[in-house]
């Protein structure tokens, strides 16, 4: 089934799953009212008729079925939430489809213009390709993705296929991606802020002496010894006070000796709860899944090691906090009188802080990781049409496409075919809006998208691995007194400094030298890319200086020359194919003219 009806159907199933779920939420409601009254009303029976025991009976039975459907409306709500946050999964996969990534981060916070090529490649920021293809739901997850998409480290092919291998796996296996998205339960976790959470957790002393066997023993002794007297009290011939003293003693003890430490504990973790909660139920989503690659594999042996379990220290995590939640000025008094409780919480998060405390950092790295992969996964099930790149073990530059479009652009966009060879040049020429930036664009972003294993827009391309270098969107900083040649001076000398830590580099140029006069500029980059020929590079530079085009005729067995011709006649005719030569035609001045004649008089 293609995405868009898969995600249509699951909508029109949930959305009448969850209406029916709405009417059943309705009935129980009724049905709670009713048992209430029916308790109450047996009450009153109880106390005002002879016959009490059949009167009491009934009491009792309308609290056991008060309780019933009360458990029943509490898991009808979570499966409510839990459907709800499905079918908006589905429903921002379905708006994905149609153009609006709105319910997407779209990364603009690692928006780096110094940065080798994300800036230029529109990886971050609004209809990105980060945007496109972000689906994560924790802060950790995001991170991870953006890093693997700004890599400026050159990878191997069996970093590649490793992840090409998991990002497949996933991509075919909807259900599970779905429920790890919806385990999050609309809500996106800030990893940093769990994390200082647990952090701060581990500055909290404790005194050992909560953990050890002979404080368990005395705690338990002190129980038995307070209801012994209860029960003396009640029905022999103790004295009232003797539980009640005993009962002052038990919670004057605990608070002394654990009331500041419960209160630093849950001051600090109270924060975490529901973000604890998506954890619990992402984790389980991944250590119940049968995932094979082995990439996947891993990350499930790390949350899921017999003796470290993650997915059972978050759940006694969260079991341990929602006690702490429920501690009040009320409640605390009696629940340590009737089962020192504070005492108990307290040597729950010991013993948990002794034997998971060291692990958290791992299992929430291991969830972040697993996030990402999601959403890579998720893009490549998205765009069917998208096909896998060949990689090859070569030591030099190896670029060869067929078919080769923008990904922003869809099946629509017009596909060309080229093949780069290592340390040669390709200069291309052609009109404004003729399509050689895109085209540039189009290069660059699909290595980035074949290095990370997910698929690329071409029929077909075949790379080797080597670094990347662009300049097309240099900026100045008037801030700090960079105009916007010095800006470009700058950018070039990053280029090199670049270019001479690695073996091999692809650098793709959009004009160089645009901040100055045309016979500087002209000058200038002739000078740059003799230059740059001694290092090992090889370059792609579109141009609509046509004086460049003729490094070709002076050195023909390094420079070649490439153009997107327009055809002009009453109408500019764009055609956006990438033919070997040099462009014949502008369009500056035809487009200026037809601005201008709107100036004349009628």
């Amino acid at each position: 089934m293609a995405p868009k009806e898969l995600y249509t159907k699951r909508i029109t199933e949930l959305t009448a799953e969850i209406k029916q779920l709405n009417k059943y939420n309705h009935l129980v409601v009724v049905l709670e009212l009713l048992a209430v009254a029916m308790a109450i009303a047996c009450i009153v029976l109880y106390t005002t008729w002879n016959g009490g025991i059949v009167a009491l009976a009934g009491a009792l039975l309308s609290i056991v079925i008060y309780v019933a459907i009360r458990w029943k409306d509490s898991r009808n709500s979570r499966m409510s939430e839990e459907k709800e946050s499905m079918r908006s999964v589905y429903q921002k996969e379905l708006d994905y489809l149609r153009g609006d990534y709105s319910g997407f981060s779209s990364g603009e916070q690692y928006l780096n213009p110094h940065h080798e090529f994300t800036l230029d490649l529109d990886i971050f920021g609004p209809q990105s390709l980060f945007h496109r293809i972000n689906r994560t739901v924790t802060s950790g997850g995001s991170d991870f993705l953006a890093k693997e998409l700004a890599e400026t480290r050159v990878r191997t092919k069996a970093e590649i296929e490793q992840r090409k291998e998991a990002i497949s796996e996933l991509a075919e296996r909807e259900p599970l991606r779905t429920a790890f998205l919806a385990g999050a339960l609309g809500k996106h976790v800030r990893t940093d802020e769990v994390l200082k959470a647990l952090s701060e957790m581990k500055t909290i002393h404790i005194s050992h002496l909560a953990a050890s066997n002979i404080s368990y023993i005395l705690s338990i002794v002190s129980i038995i010894v307070f209801y012994g007297l209860l029960a003396g009290a009640i029905f022999g011939p103790l004295s009232g006070t003797l539980p009640l003293l005993w009962v002052l003693f038990q919670i004057t003890a605990v608070y002394l000796v654990f009331g500041r430490t419960l209160k630093r504990v849950h001051q600090s973790i109270n924060m975490i709860l529901p973000r604890l909660s998506s954890y619990v139920n992402m984790i389980m989503q991944i250590v119940t899944s049968d995932l094979e690659s082995q990439e996947t594999r891993s990350i499930i042996s790390q949350l899921s090691d017999n003796n470290q379990d993650a997915m059972k220290s978050f759940r006694l995590l969260k079991g341990i906090i929602s006690d702490l939640d429920q501690r009040n000025e009320i409640w605390v008094p009696i629940s340590n009188a009737l089962y020192l409780a504070d005492y108990f919480i307290v040597r729950r998060f010991l013993l948990w802080q002794d034997r998971y405390m060291t692990h958290v950092d791992e299992w929430i790295a291991a969830v972040s990781h697993f996030d990402a992969l999601v959403s890579m996964a998720t893009f490549r099930y998205n765009e069917p049409s998208a096909t896998d790149a060949e990689i090859v073990e070569k030591d030099e530059v190896v670029y060869e496409t067929r078919g080769l479009y923008h990904p922003f652009l869809g099946v629509k966009a017009v596909r060309n075919d080229f093949t780069i060879t290592d340390q040669h040049y390709y200069i291309i020429t052609g009109a404004n809006m003729a399509g050689k930036s895109t085209f540039l664009r189009s290069v660059g972003i699909n290595y980035v998208l074949a290095t990370c294993g997910m698929p690329v827009f071409a029929d077909s391309l075949r790379i080797s691995l080597f670094s990347l270098f662009s300049s097309m969107r240099t900026t100045d900083d008037l801030a700090h007194g960079i105009s916007y040649f010095n800006a470009e001076l700058l950018r070039l000398q990053q280029l090199i400094e670049v270019c001479r830590e690695n073996r091999h580099t692809l650098i793709i140029l959009d004009e160089i030298l645009k901040g100055t006069n045309s016979l500087d500029k002209l000058n200038g980059s002739r000078l740059f890319l003799q230059s740059v020929t001694t290092l090992p590079i090889t370059g792609i530079i579109a141009t609509h200086d046509l004086e460049i085009s003729k490094m070709q005729q002076e050195c023909p067995e390094r420079f070649h020359n490439y153009c997107f011709e327009i055809q002009l006649s009453d109408e500019i005719t764009y055609t956006y194919q990438l033919t070997e030569g040099v462009a014949r035609n502008q369009n500056a001045t035809y487009l200026l003219k037809n601005i201008i004649r709107q100036l004349a008089p009628a």
